[in-house]
């Protein structure tokens, strides 16, 4: 059974973890069938929108501003908006001249931001607000992730609908921060976690799944569990499928955090007029970058592969398809905070002792992704996606 630690212990492992990896490393790639087309209305109106939003202070044949942004981990689609805005000309339209810096397991995004090493950051908003609590002057200016991906995966025969079907099952956790919506979930539904369950630490894979070590496995939708679905069952030698899993959905529990958002230097926005105008469009380009791959899937997912991912094409598909469906809809406009989300992802990091308290006024800002929303509006972008449908992804053993 397991021992709940204590706050400092929590927070030393969220630390490591940081220094490690996040959730979202492991990867995965799917591949889009033939239905996976471009949307040419759409494409044109984010294309017409990198010409004329630029105005007189964009990218004009003038210099460009350089500007560098730290993403979480390696080359893939998690994060193909900001590789799609970079190859389709939408920063440099609007002036900016942004290099890409690619994560690893020694590096972490808001740290980088925080010492000066970058001018914006991705990173989930819990183990930024951690951050934020030791001292760092970082603040969210654009919640790109609307959902969390975060699920409890079992096979279909191991009875587990649900959180309260946990209780007495070997559950695994890949631990460092990332269990706390699983742990909130547990207690929401009568399980406590520190007695009902066999808490097991879990690899960034789901190899202890697959072999019966565990009953329940943490997995991103993007990622661990499309790598179930690679796999070929040896009880009829073809690959698992969706009706072989149950999954459990945070969102649906009401105990998910947000995740992958854009971090800005909060000072700078306070003192350096030309950062917070640089901030409006970086935000505003990278929007763009999200609803061309929206829009664009096959042509975003090339995007990816030709920037170097080591993943395999079905994976990468899979998991564009699948973060998309985290972004959109966006019914306040992509990229603005829902305070509703915010409460929930304070309430379940401070109830976990991720966090001592609520962090102060000012850890998210939305004016930032607002005046980006406005400008893509102006230009007749759809920046809510309300008629967004995912892809029909056929995955291929191995996510190739």
């Amino acid at each position: 059974m397991t021992t709940r630690p204590t706050s400092a212990w929590r927070r030393l492992l969220i630390a490591i973890f940081a220094l490690s990896l996040l959730a979202t490393a492991c990867g995965s790639s799917g591949d889009g069938d033939d239905s996976a087309g471009s949307d040419d209305a759409a494409d044109a109106s984010a294309d017409e929108s990198a010409d004329d939003s630029s105005g007189d202070d964009g990218g004009g044949g003038g210099e460009l501003t350089p500007v560098t942004l730290q993403l979480q981990w390696f080359t893939q689609a998690q994060f193909a908006g900001y590789y799609a805005a970079v190859d389709q000309g939408f920063f440099s339209d609007l002036g900016l001249d942004v290099t890409i810096l690619e994560g690893g397991v020694d590096i972490v995004p808001q740290t980088v931001l925080d010492s000066g090493g970058a001018d914006f950051a991705i990173s989930w908003v819990p183990k930024a607000l951690v951050s934020v609590e030791e001292g760092a002057s970082i603040t969210n200016v654009g919640q790109v992730f609307q959902r969390s991906g975060t699920l409890q995966v079992s096979f279909a025969d191991s009875g587990i609908s649900g959180p309260a079907d946990l209780a007495g099952k070997n559950v695994g956790s890949w631990g460092f921060g990332n269990e706390f919506e699983l742990l909130a979930g547990m207690r929401s539904a009568g399980v406590d976690p520190d007695s009902d369950i066999t808490l097991v630490q879990q690899n960034f894979d789901m190899l202890a799944l697959l072999s019966g070590e565990i009953d329940a496995a943490q997995a991103m939708t993007y990622n661990e569990y499309a790598q179930v679905l690679e796999t070929v069952n040896p009880d009829t030698g073809e690959l698992y499928t969706a009706d072989d899993l149950t999954v459990i959905d945070w969102n649906e529990q009401g105990t998910a955090m947000l995740q992958d958002a854009i971090w800005a230097d909060a000072d700078r926005l306070e003192s350096d007029a030309e950062y917070r105008d640089t901030a409006v469009k970086f935000v505003q380009g990278s929007l763009m970058g999200w609803i061309y791959c929206r829009d664009n899937f096959e042509a975003c997912v090339d995007i990816v592969l030709d920037n170097g991912s080591t993943l395999g094409a079905s994976h990468q598909a899979w998991q564009l398809n699948e973060v998309n469906k985290l972004i959109w809809p966006s019914t306040l406009g992509a990229g603005v905070m829902d305070p509703g989300l915010w409460d929930q992802t304070i309430e379940v990091a401070v109830s976990e002792s991720i966090l001592t308290g609520p962090p102060a006024d000012g850890s998210f800002r939305s004016d930032i992704a607002e005046e980006a929303v406005s400008a893509l509006e102006a230009d007749g972008v759809d920046v809510t996606g309300s008629g967004f449908s995912p892809e029909t992804v056929t995955l291929n053993e191995g996510g190739e």
